[in-house]
């Protein structure tokens, strides 16, 4: 068996909605020190139905995290944030068609990306939010992901 699923390696090597994005609404970064995985995260939001109407990202990492940012993208855009921020790191596991054990943290990353250009969305536009969006810090009861 393979250790990367087909899907793994198409994110991979034609990831979707890479790129930096001018005058996004939210930018979330965020890193993992012990592997060195960097993703920044854009999205551009319509200001009157909250739906996620563009979402480009960057990741500096491995094919995991370049193939669990992509699909991360794929799954939030053209939702509301409302449903952008139940995505979780499970969800993009299981999009993927599974990630080796010790390649998880890449789709954690991948969940917090989106929840840190929320956050900012909801910072630069006065939008009060609640324990969802709080920092996580690897392994968080709030998100209910595993590190």
């Amino acid at each position: 068996m393979a250790l990367y699923s087909d899907k793994v390696m198409d994110h991979f090597q034609h990831p979707r909605n890479v790129g930096k994005m001018e005058n996004a609404d939210g930018i979330g970064e965020v890193g993992n020190a012990k592997c060195g995985d960097i993703m920044r995260m854009y999205i551009k939001v319509d200001k009157d139905t909250q739906v996620i109407t563009d979402v480009k990202f960057n990741t500096f990492g491995c094919g995991s995290a370049i193939a669990t940012s992509s699909m991360a993208t794929e799954l939030i855009k053209g939702k509301p944030i409302t449903e952008a921020l139940q995505l979780s790191n499970k969800a993009v596991v299981e999009a993927l068609d599974g990630l080796p054990a010790h390649k998880i943290h890449c789709s954690v990353l991948a969940e917090e990306a989106v929840r840190a250009a929320v956050r900012d969305y909801y910072d630069k536009n006065g939008i009060s939010y609640g324990d969802e969006l709080k920092a996580c810090e690897g392994h968080c009861e709030t998100c209910g992901h595993d590190a």
